[in-house]
C-alpha cells in the first residue's frame, strides 16, 4: 500500500471519530483497507451487532457477537453464493469461542477453485478463530470464496450469538 494511502486512510479515521462517527463501546464504524486496495467503505467495528441474515454489500461483514459470547455448539451458516458456486460453512463453538470452521460446501469443480479453496479456506478458518469473529482481510486472489465464506460464517454466528 502507498504511503499516501495508508496517510489518507489515518486521516479519514480520525475525522470520523472527531465528527462522531464512531460510537458505542468499540465504535460504530472505522476504515479498513482490504489487501492494499484503497477500499474506504465504512465497515461495522469489533462487538457491532449483526445483519440476522448475513447478507449485506460485498466487502461489509458486519461481527456477529462479542468475542468469546457466543453459545457453545455447532451452527450451519447460509448457503451463499460464490459466483462458480455456492459456499457454505459451520462454526464449532465450545467454552464460548470458535474453534474451528468448516466448509461444508464450495466450489470445486473447477482446478482454479480447488487451487484456489484450498488455499484460501484453511487461512480464512485460522484467521477467524484467531480473531474470534468475521473482521478479517479477504484473501488475496480469492475474493468471491472470501466474501462468500465471511457471509455465510455470519450467518452461523448470528445463530450462536
Amino acid at each position: 500500500m502507498k504511503s499516501s494511502t495508508r496517510i489518507a486512510a489515518i486521516l479519514l479515521s480520525a475525522v470520523a471519530v472527531a465528527a462522531g462517527a464512531a460510537s458505542g463501546p468499540a465504535g460504530a464504524a472505522y476504515w479498513s483497507l482490504f489487501s492494499g486496495s484503497a477500499n474506504h467503505s465504512p465497515q461495522a467495528a469489533p462487538g457491532a451487532a449483526a445483519a440476522p441474515n448475513g447478507g449485506g454489500a460485498p466487502g461489509a461483514v458486519a461481527v456477529a457477537a462479542k468475542a468469546g459470547r457466543y453459545r457453545d455448539g455447532a451452527y450451519v451458516g447460509a448457503v451463499v453464493d460464490a459466483y462458480y458456486g455456492p459456499l457454505q460453512v459451520q462454526a464449532n463453538v465450545s467454552g464460548g469461542r470458535i474453534v474451528s470452521v468448516k466448509a461444508l460446501q464450495y466450489p470445486a469443480d473447477r482446478r482454479t477453485s480447488q487451487r484456489i479453496n484450498n488455499q484460501a479456506l484453511p487461512e480464512l478458518q485460522s484467521e477467524v478463530i484467531a480473531a474470534q469473529n468475521t473482521q478479517v482481510d479477504i484473501v488475496s486472489g480469492a475474493t468471491l470464496t472470501s466474501e462468500a465464506y465471511l457471509r455465510s460464517l455470519n450467518s452461523a454466528l448470528g445463530q450462536a450469538g
